[in-house]
C-alpha cells in the first residue's frame, strides 16, 4: 500500500494502514517525512517500518514550534529553489541593502522613542521580540531558519497563551489570527499592529540578507509542517517585509488566497513589480485596513 506524504508531515491523522506481512515500506517523498511516528504509544523518527509497526504507524501533526524546529533542521522539503535570474536577484539584493540601510538610519530616533514607550507599557520585557521563522530553502532543498525581529506588541510569554486561544482562531489553514487578541498590549500594541509598525525591526533582517523588502511573509515552523507541495513553493524565494498579500487584503485574506498571491508574485516577479508592491504595502500600512 502507498502512504501519502506532502510535506515534512502530512496534515492528517492516520496516513495509511499496511498489512503485517507486507514487508518494509517507505513513504513516497520520505525525505520530507521525518516527523515523529507514533507507534503503539511509543515514538520513532524512522520513515521505514516493518511488521506490526507498519500496521500501526501514523504521523504526528500537532507540532509546537519547538518540535517543528527540530524536525525542519534535518528535513528535506522535496522542493528546489530556482537559482537562475542572477541579474534580477543581484539588483533586488542591492536595492534591499541600500533601502533598508537608509530606512534604519532614518527611523533610528523614532524607533528609540517607541522602544521606551513599549518598555513603560510592558515592564519586565524588552522592546524587541524575536521569533524563529523559516527562510528561503537552501539549494539542496533543506530548510533555512532565522530569528525574525519585531517590536513587542504583545504581553510577555504570549506564546505560552497560544494553546488556550486555539479554539478562537478566525483564520483557515495553518494560520492563526483572532481579532481583539487578549495578548496584545492595550493602546501602543494595538496601534503598532494596526499600522504594521511592529514589523519595522525586520529592516535589520533585510540588511542582514535573511529577508527581502518584498516577498512572501516568513512562516512559523509549525505552519510549514502543515504545508502541502504547492504551499512549499512559497519558500523558494526570500521571505519579505511586505508583498502581494500585504498590498491587498492583508489579514482579511484566506490561507489559500495568501498562497495564490505569493505564487503569482514568484511567477511574475520583476524589479518593477517589487517597486509597485512596496508602494502598495506602504499604503496598506497607512490605512491599517484588515490588519490586527
Amino acid at each position: 500500500m502507498t502512504v501519502g506524504m506532502r510535506g515534512p508531515a502530512e496534515n492528517a491523522g492516520v496516513v495509511d494502514v499496511c498489512e503485517e506481512d507486507s514487508g518494509r515500506f517507505g513513504a513516497p517523498g520520505a525525505r520530507c517525512a521525518v516527523g515523529q511516528m507514533v507507534i503503539g504509544g511509543t515514538t520513532t523518527s524512522d520513515n521505514e517500518l516493518d511488521g506490526e509497526k507498519a500496521r500501526q504507524g501514523w504521523i504526528k501533526t500537532d507540532y509546537t514550534d519547538a518540535e517543528a524546529i527540530e524536525v525542519l533542521r534535518r528535513a528535506d522539503s522535496g522542493v528546489r529553489p530556482d537559482l537562475s535570474r542572477h541579474g534580477y536577484r543581484f539588483v533586488k539584493r542591492a536595492f534591499d541593502i541600500v533601502a533598508s540601510g537608509a530606512a534604519i538610519a532614518l527611523l533610528l530616533v523614532p524607533g528609540l522613542i517607541l522602544s521606551a514607550v513599549i518598555c513603560i507599557k510592558s515592564p519586565g520585557a524588552g522592546p524587541l521580540y524575536s521569533q524563529v521563522r523559516v527562510g528561503r530553502l537552501r539549494g539542496d532543498g533543506t530548510f533555512r531558519l532565522f530569528r525574525m525581529l519585531k517590536f513587542r506588541s504583545m504581553v510577555p510569554r504570549a506564546d505560552k497563551m497560544l494553546a488556550e486561544l486555539r479554539d478562537k482562531n478566525e483564520a483557515d489553514g495553518p494560520l492563526f489570527k483572532i481579532k481583539d487578541d487578549p495578548r496584545i498590549i492595550p493602546g501602543v500594541g494595538q496601534f503598532i499592529r494596526k499600522h504594521s509598525i511592529d514589523e519595522l525591526p525586520q529592516l535589520l533582517n533585510v540588511f542582514a540578507g535573511q529577508m527581502s523588502l518584498i516577498g512572501p511573509r516568513p512562516a512559523l515552523p509549525s505552519e510549514v509542517m502543515q504545508y502541502d507541495e504547492r504551499a512549499m513553493l512559497r519558500l523558494t524565494v526570500k521571505p519579505g517585509c511586505g508583498g502581494a498579500w500585504q498590498a491587498g487584503e492583508r489579514s482579511d485574506s484566506t490561507f489559500e488566497g495568501m498562497i495564490d498571491a505569493d505564487l503569482e508574485y514568484i511567477e511574475a516577479s520583476s524589479f518593477r513589480h517589487d517597486l509597485a508592491l512596496i508602494f502598495g504595502t506602504l499604503r496598506s500600512m497607512l490605512d491599517g485596513k484588515g490588519a490586527y
